[in-house]
């Protein structure tokens, strides 16, 4: 484990006037997008695309083909984290660029400092209650490791870089070939941030 990610998981649960005066490395520079190779998707669905997760709420099993063309922002979550705030952020982008083609996908899990240890319904009624969350949300799940979701093994795969802790986030292109991944430190409201989401959200599929 390399020395931003240490100061990562340190400063996950520390107050916000601490995170101020963190040291710059935990700030790492964020990965350039890396494309994937070319894939046989099956009946238009990208590879990236073509797998099926229950829906927190109710556990009912969801394609992800159906956000076939749409910019997704693919994020762990926790429930019990100083970066649990995002929720907030995170839906807020969701609110403002849906139309435009914008999908936010939370996935929570429990790999880092066990800050998801809930059952679906208490995470779907946090969420709910205490955000206002309406992006789509999936059942608990592993982002790393021997049992990763394999939506996750896939943007480990083609971004080159694994979920350091929670509130990860992975930027992908409408034609799920290109990823972006920025770490827990990355705001939703940051202007770097916005301006890459708006970037994807103008290319053309």
């Amino acid at each position: 484990m390399n020395t931003p990610d240490l100061h990562l998981m340190r400063l996950a649960c520390l107050p916000l006037a601490m995170w101020l005066a963190a040291p710059a490395a935990a700030l790492a520079a964020t990965p350039a997008p890396v494309t994937a190779a070319p894939s046989m998707p099956e009946a238009g669905c990208a590879g990236l695309l073509n797998k099926t997760f229950p829906r927190l709420q109710d556990e009912k099993p969801q394609s992800l083909c159906q956000y076939s063309g749409q910019v997704l922002l693919v994020v762990n979550t926790a429930s019990y984290c100083g970066f649990t705030s995002q929720y907030k952020g995170l839906e807020a982008l969701y609110a403002k660029y849906k139309d435009r083609g914008l999908v936010v996908l939370g996935f929570p899990s429990n790999d880092f400092g066990s800050q998801e240890p809930g059952s679906a319904k208490e995470i779907a009624d946090f969420c709910t209650n205490t955000y206002g969350v309406k992006f789509p949300m999936f059942s608990k799940s592993h982002v790393r490791g021997d049992e990763v979701n394999p939506l996750h093994a896939e943007l480990i795969k083609v971004s080159g870089t694994t979920p350091k802790w929670n509130f990860y986030k992975y930027l992908v292109s409408r034609d799920g070939r290109t990823v972006s991944a920025y770490n827990s430190l990355t705001s939703p409201d940051d202007k770097g941030f916005i301006q890459a989401i708006e970037k994807q959200l103008d290319a053309k599929k």
